[in-house]
């Protein structure tokens, strides 16, 4: 990397009225790799199989391209996006260049909210594994008991999220290695499985069409039951936007970014799909009932058997701890850019960056310690897994849903024009942009839907827990907003020591 191409960057980072603070260390697959763990296929595809196997059957299989065509529309506009504006924070940073200060708020608000809860929601994921290799990681209970797997969980979570604390405290580069590695362990991990998986195919692809009789009863019929199990897809296909998060630290972000968005999503959908295709294919017994509790962890160890099957489960363990890495990294990267700007309590102190370790440690930090409080909020509750997941990816496809639509906006009126030589949709701009702005409004409003299933799966029944996404969700969107109305936006603006041509000792050396 040249020092001219260094300075390129910088001038672009400097139009938005920022100075360079943070370090330009990663290169084409650290961007990559941070998109990819973000999403995580082993991570999402083995923590919610379960789920949508016994929402909607094989069948519900089909929800996965579904959703990756969605989000497909989704991440061509952040593409563009990307190359424009290749900046930390990129949601928050987007909306509001996109939607005015406003916007942009409330966009990076539902944002970090959102990446707080799913820092705790992927926490969770190590409950679903670790007891599955060896009983010895059920340290509460013998996991027979009503609360056993959600305290169980709390604890593994919170010891999962001091680690990524730590390494998030430690700088860019200590995180990049060992997230590019474990990347790299989950790719062949992944790659593998599928050709196991494979050789012990037992069935034909007409499997995709058993839907177990899930829609029996249902005012949809199939489609709702089908919809309610699209959740398990839902839950993998985001997050591809850290790439350009991270656009301050890497080289040449604006060529390099969109292309990391669309292999990350891409590279996801099609392993993903291929895993869960075999799956279904090669399991034993499709109405096992193991098959709808435990998941893909029991096709793995009842198909390969024990050995193959743990050598496999402990790829997957490496594949949660990067993807809460990146998960805990991006948000770090997004309440960043939010306190340079003055818009968050204790800004200049969460904005200071490390002079030693050239990253923002205060905020790893508190974001950590609002995840592990998340966590033990629930610590005795059943459902914990289910109700986290959805209002995390709720809340995320709405901070997505406020980039699409000012973006929309600016479309029609004429005012929004790609980078010249960079990343272009052309005149499939405006499509893409509608369909990605009705993808992320249907969707928000179909995992927000009060079902029991999802909202309060165990008894008793409380309309405040079937109504708990748009009850949660309301009072962080409302009481967040009228704060930065009544408060924040009276101060919002970048703080002196963090504005283009400050010279403040902590600018790093090209």
């Amino acid at each position: 990397m040249t020092g001219g191409a260094h300075e390129h960057d910088d001038e672009s980072l400097a139009e938005l009225g920022y100075k360079p603070e943070l370090k330009r260390t990663l290169g084409n697959f650290h961007t990559f790799a941070a998109g990819i763990s973000y999403i995580s296929i082993l991570t999402g595809t083995f923590q919610l199989f379960y789920f949508g196997v016994s929402q909607g059957g094989p069948a519900y299989w089909w929800s996965w391209p579904m959703v990756f065509f969605g989000q497909l529309m989704v991440a061509l506009c952040f593409c563009e996006l990307a190359a424009r504006y290749p900046v930390a924070g990129s949601i928050y940073n987007w909306a509001k260049q996109l939607g005015g200060p406003h916007v942009g708020w409330l966009g990076g608000w539902m944002m970090l909210t959102a990446s707080m809860v799913s820092l705790s929601a992927v926490a969770l994921a190590y409950q679903v594994t670790l007891p599955q290799i060896s009983s010895w990681f059920q340290f509460i209970g013998d996991g027979t008991g009503q609360t056993d797997a959600a305290a169980n969980a709390v604890l593994l979570g919170t010891v999962l999220v001091a680690f990524t604390t730590l390494v998030n405290a430690f700088g860019v580069k200590l995180m990049a290695r060992i997230n590019s590695a474990g990347v790299a362990i989950e790719l062949i991990a992944a790659i593998v499985l599928i050709i196991l998986l494979a050789a012990h195919v037992t069935r034909g692809p007409g499997a995709l069409t058993e839907t177990f009789g899930l829609g029996a009863g249902q005012d949809l019929g199939y489609l709702g039951a089908f919809l309610t199990a699209s959740l398990a897809s839902a839950y993998v296909m985001y997050g591809f936007d850290t790439a350009s998060s991270l656009g301050e630290e890497s080289k040449d972000p604006g060529r390099n970014a969109p292309r990391a968005i669309l292999r990350a999503l891409v590279a996801s959908f099609a392993i993903g799909g291929l895993i869960l295709l075999f799956a279904l294919l090669a399991v034993p017994d499709l109405h096992a009932k193991e098959l709808s509790v435990d998941g893909l962890q029991y096709v793995v160890l009842s198909t390969l058997g024990s050995t193959v099957g743990q050598i496999v489960l402990w790829c997957v363990v490496v594949a949660i701890t990067v993807c809460e890495l990146a998960v805990h990294t991006a948000s770090i990267r997004l309440a960043y850019a939010m306190a340079r700007d003055n818009n968050l309590p204790a800004a200049a102190r969460l904005a200071k960056v490390s002079p030693r370790f050239q990253t923002p440690v205060l905020p790893a930090v508190i974001i950590g310690l609002v995840a592990v409080a998340i966590l033990l909020i629930n610590v005795n509750q059943p459902q914990i897994f289910s109700v986290i997941t959805s209002i995390a990816i709720i809340m995320i496809y709405l901070a997505y849903l406020l980039v699409t639509l000012p973006m929309l906006v600016q479309r029609l009126r004429g005012r929004w024009r790609p980078v010249e030589g960079r990343f272009s949709l052309g005149r499939f701009g405006l499509p893409v942009n509608v369909l990605a702005v009705l993808w992320g409004a249907g969707m928000s409003l179909n995992l927000a839907w009060p079902r029991a299933a999802v909202y309060n799966a165990t008894g008793p029944q409380h309309w405040y827990l079937r109504w708990g996404a748009f009850l949660f969700i309301g009072v962080v969107a409302l009481g967040g907003f009228a704060y930065y109305w009544f408060v924040q936006r009276k101060r919002t603006g970048v703080l002196a020591t963090h504005a283009a041509g400050s010279t403040d000792s902590t600018t790093p050396n090209p």
